[in-house]
């Protein structure tokens, strides 16, 4: 960072004494304004590309299930879905080293690395030759190569949202990181809309055939986008503080996971996110295999399918921001409240409006729903990371957020499908939703505001 990308050297200043007496004061460069929108520019297009490669696994289930595991249906679909589930078991491993990593030697070059990862492992999947062709060695690759995109994933939310978080303002810190939500939303609507369009110029032939493959290969050229992007960047401020006052922690997951007070934010980033599985990846991810499966592909072929889940996704970009200025106003856990209540509120009703298989009547559940998970979706991650000293941040986050997402994220495709089939009930993803809502909303009493102060140091 040059002298005039500062503003000036403050004092950051956290909570007093006795709400946190492990914390000491530090003096931290204070970014301008230039270099602060640049870092959430950087944070936005890398969230893009990190889960516009996560994200188009989920979208491209059945042709996945098709070419890779040899068959379309329930049994092709359930051995996908676990290579889906494989993802985010690998998660931890990821966070753990990622957060181990991005504590000891910064945020920067480690985020710009995991975009390398996930985007070399999303444009190979787009390679494996089918199982007609290799055999059991196909699905064999796909778990592989998820298993390396999970890995990247664990490192990389905590990673973002801590890089943009000790660049952002205290005051506008929401908003600011809200963004990074955004461009994984925002990912998922490219992917679906991308989809829609090779659907139908080339029809679901040639989709099913070969060009599935092409949204996978777009992973190099986006990959080295973010690449760039990222690598122009100085280290946060914060960190920088750290390391040129030479109180970097020797091991910071040591430190989080010895340290009573850890273990209780540890604890809340686990529970505080269970809203996120249903939320993200059975609205958003899941909903197009979900709509061509469950409710008949006379109903919803992918087509249609995919048009549905890039409604709701128009919807949830908007608000997100518009959830994340609220935050900063009001304060967190009130918009927290908000999105979870609404969520349990109508989540029966409007997956009742789905399950009708009426093109416009989908639409309406979809981006009712959309509305009321924006609150959580703009905030949760703010949250997280003002749970935690810089000195940890990334260690403790990236561990408590990945355990959290295998709970109640990973296995949702998976269990969804199989309490369909074992059911009989297209409402199961109801039932989730509200259930991970009152998890959410009971945690929640356990959380002490965090809007507008500064972020601890150590």
């Amino acid at each position: 960072m040059t002298t005039s990308d500062r503003l000036d050297i403050t004092s950051d200043r956290h909570e007093t004494a006795s709400e946190q007496p492990d914390a000491t004061e530090v003096d931290v460069v204070t970014a301008n304004g230039k270099v602060v929108r640049k870092a959430t520019v950087a944070g936005a297009v890398g969230s893009f590309v990190e889960w516009y490669d996560y994200g188009i696994y989920g979208l491209l289930v059945t042709y996945l299930a098709i070419n890779i595991m040899g068959e379309a249906e329930a049994g092709g679909l359930f051995l996908t879905n676990v290579g889906f589930l494989v993802s985010f078991i690998a998660r931890p491993f990821g966070s753990v080293i990622c957060g181990y990593l991005g504590d000891k030697i910064g945020r920067k070059s480690l985020l710009a690395t995991l975009l390398v990862l996930i985007s070399a492992a999303t444009a190979a999947i787009g390679l494996i030759p089918s199982s007609a062709a290799i055999g059991v060695f196909a699905p064999i690759l796909l778990v592989l190569l998820r298993v390396l995109q999970g890995f990247s994933a664990g490192g990389e939310v905590a990673g973002a949202m801590s890089f943009v978080g000790e660049y952002a303002p205290d005051a506008r810190r929401n908003y600011m990181m809200s963004f990074i939500a955004v461009g994984s939303f925002v990912a998922l609507m490219f992917g679906s809309a991308f989809s829609a369009v090779l659907i139908t110029t080339l029809g679901d032939d040639a989709m099913t055939s070969w060009a599935w493959r092409v949204p996978f290969l777009l992973a190099v050229p986006l990959g080295y986008v973010g690449f760039y992007i990222r690598r122009q960047l100085e280290e946060t401020p914060h960190f920088t503080a750290l390391r040129e006052q030479n109180i970097v922690v020797r091991n910071p997951l040591k430190a989080a996971l010895t340290s009573p007070r850890h273990l209780k934010a540890i604890a809340l980033t686990i529970f505080l996110p269970a809203l996120n599985g249903p939320g993200y990846y059975l609205l958003f991810v899941y909903m197009p295999t979900y709509l061509k499966t469950s409710l008949g592909e006379h109903n919803f072929p992918m087509l249609r399918a995919l048009m549905v889940t890039a409604v709701s996704l128009i919807a949830i970009v908007i608000c997100i921001p518009l959830m994340a200025r609220l935050s900063d106003r009001i304060g967190r856990k009130p918009v927290l409240v908000l999105s979870a209540v609404a969520m349990a509120v109508v989540s029966y009703p409007m997956f009742l409006l789905i399950t009708t298989g009426e093109f416009g009547l989908a639409c309406i559940g979809t981006t009712v729903l959309a509305i009321a998970f924006s609150g959580h979706a703009a905030v949760v991650h703010t949250v997280l990371a003002e749970l935690f000293p810089t000195t940890v941040r990334y260690s403790a986050y990236s561990i408590g957020f990945s355990i959290s997402t295998i709970i109640f994220g990973g296995s949702a495709p998976l269990l969804m499908t199989t309490l369909i089939e074992s059911t009989g009930s297209n409402l199961i993803p109801a039932f989730a939703s509200i259930i991970t809502a009152l998890i959410t909303l009971i945690t929640l009493a356990f959380l002490r505001e965090t809007k507008g102060r500064p972020l601890a140091t150590h």
